[in-house]
């Protein structure tokens, strides 16, 4: 009974796991010479998450607001968290072939997908997230 409530407990754990990492396996695009001065963060997420997905969106929200709170204001840099269960997010999620939980960064053709460094660093490591954020829009802001 003890081994089969263990196996049951992993079990749960690795689905849960598997879940979060959907969108893990795609490459960063290099950040092209077409870039606009607005940078646009998203978080596209789904309403059931894990801990690890909340920690991804409220470190990379903190780590942005933190960083440019004046670009923030005037408006050249956002951060936006979108449900993909909503129906209201399928045009944006369709416009940039989302298909499950990421973080990007957006600035004109440039799509920069930070996800696994979200997933790797995000609880454990806030402060490298946040570096690596930092890494991805400095060069995007100061043209």
């Amino acid at each position: 009974m003890k081994q089969l409530l263990v196996f049951a407990i992993t079990l749960i754990m690795m689905i849960g796991s598997n879940s979060c990492n959907a969108a893990q396996g795609k490459k960063e695009q290099a950040v092209k010479a077409v870039t606009t001065e607005k940078v646009a963060v998203y978080y596209f997420h789904f309403t059931r998450r894990c801990i690890t997905c909340n920690a991804v969106e409220a470190e990379s929200k903190k780590a942005i607001e933190g960083l440019y709170p004046e670009l923030i204001k005037k408006g050249k840099i956002t951060f936006s968290s979108i449900n993909l269960d909503e129906e209201s997010s399928k045009p944006i999620a369709n416009q940039l072939g989302i298909e499950g939980q990421c973080l990007l960064i957006i600035n004109g053709e440039a799509k920069i997908d930070l996800t696994s460094q979200g997933f790797m660093y995000a609880r454990s490591n806030p402060g490298k997230l946040k570096a690596e954020i930092r890494k991805v829009i400095d060069p995007l802001i100061k043209k």
